[in-house]
């Protein structure tokens, strides 16, 4: 069971001692993202940071390089943010609601990729949707708990969102781990 409230300060914890590092790899993930082309690259870079804060939660120190730990996926990762781009602007034609709705059932999907670099985009898809049965509406709130912060990081300009971004992604790979059953 997610325990939203523990998973927030157990992020909070876990990212001490990790800012610095978290503001390099952020730095290194937006100069590359700057170029034409490095913004291709963005996908598989997610999944860097996806395995980042999974390792976060598990204690692991991230590095520079574990950015690009699945750059191999890249062909994969670019796949899959293309469907879940498609299949959620498709529900979106129907009502915002139920786009809503489909993009938070898609959201886990970098994650099970991350996690597993030998499936495909479909499969990924598939099972984001499969363990977030029952599940988009503690993200919903988990999201929504977040607005705070970066209301934060607009109103300093962005600097809040040297602590914010890892707290935030730490949550975000908490809640994955709690409903994955990989």
């Amino acid at each position: 069971m997610f325990d939203r409230k523990q998973a927030k300060f157990d992020a909070k914890e876990q990212i001490k001692g990790n800012i610095g590092m978290m503001v390099a790899i952020i730095i290194v993930a937006g100069l590359i993202s700057m170029t034409v082309i490095g913004s291709l690259f963005m996908p598989a870079m997610y999944l860097g940071l996806c395995l980042i804060f999974i390792g976060m939660t598990n204690g692991v120190k991230p590095t520079v390089m574990d950015l690009f730990k699945r750059a191999n996926s890249f062909g994969r990762a670019l796949w899959l943010n293309i469907i879940i781009g498609f299949f959620t602007m498709l529900w979106m034609f129907l009502l915002i609601v139920p786009g809503i709705i489909k993009a938070l059932s898609y959201s886990m999907g970098a994650f099970v990729l991350a996690e597993n670099p030998d499936w495909s985009a479909r499969e990924c898809l598939n099972e984001s949707k499969r363990i977030m049965k029952g599940n988009v509406g503690k993200l919903f709130v988990l999201q929504l708990s977040f607005i705070p912060w970066f209301l934060l990081c607009g109103a300093t300009f962005g600097i809040a969102a040297i602590y914010v971004v890892p707290y935030f992604g730490t949550t975000i790979a908490s809640f994955y781990k709690s409903i994955s059953d990989i």
